[in-house]
């Protein structure tokens, strides 16, 4: 195993709070992890942030231990932990921003973007329309149920719903005996969201009734 140079040993641990960040964020999140290239450019911008913002912890920790009081010299040590920590919760912060889709849906408010922070449409129509589905499969048969688990691309993972019921060959087959069905997303066609029925006050309820389909 070749010997890694000094220059790269160095480069690694410039960029290790990036790459730290980045972890915790696709660790936390749907999006797929970008090529290599790509990682390396976001550990370098979310280092850039990591250090912007251990400066200003610094400043304050100075402020503070010179009117107040004073836990110690800041040292090179000092700056590792903070880093370490600043990365963990910078990855935590920006994964939950993307998970609620707080940044997209400000920017979408003000008019600047009509994007959202899920990794696709796909993904995004789940996140957004939590309601009973139907799953029209490539052999003709459909599966109608609760989608507890659904893969973030159309062509890869699998579905994993419950309150199953299964329709095939002209036969309707409510499967109660099962805790949930596994279905992997190249054998779907397409996928209808049940549409919420209405209550007698005339608002819709807060998640579908498996019965009124």
């Amino acid at each position: 195993m070749p010997e890694l140079s000094k220059d790269v040993v160095a480069l690694l641990q410039y960029l290790a709070p990036g790459f730290l960040v980045a972890w915790v964020y696709f660790g936390l999140t749907s999006h797929i992890k970008p090529s290599q290239f790509e990682r390396v450019v976001q550990a370098l911008v979310f280092t850039v942030a990591v250090q912007a913002i251990v400066a200003m912890e610094k400043w304050g920790a100075e402020r503070i231990g010179s009117r107040w009081f004073s836990l110690g010299e800041w040292t090179s040590e000092s700056t590792l932990m903070a880093s370490m920590a600043t990365a963990i919760l910078l990855g935590v912060g920006v994964s939950t921003l993307t998970n609620t889709d707080g940044i997209h849906a400000l920017a979408r408010k003000l008019g600047l973007s009509k994007r959202s922070g899920h990794p696709g449409e796909w993904f995004g129509a789940f996140c957004d329309c939590p309601r009973y589905v139907v799953l029209q499969l490539k052999d003709g048969s459909r599966i109608y149920g609760w989608p507890s688990r659904w893969p973030s691309e159309s062509s890869n993972g699998h579905f994993f719903i419950t309150d199953v019921t299964r329709q095939a060959n002209g036969e309707t087959q409510v499967l109660v005996q099962l805790e949930g069905i596994l279905i992997d997303a190249k054998d779907v066609a397409s996928v209808e969201f049940v549409k919420e029925p209405e209550t007698n006050d005339g608002q819709a309820p807060s998640t579908c009734d498996p019965t009124a389909a």
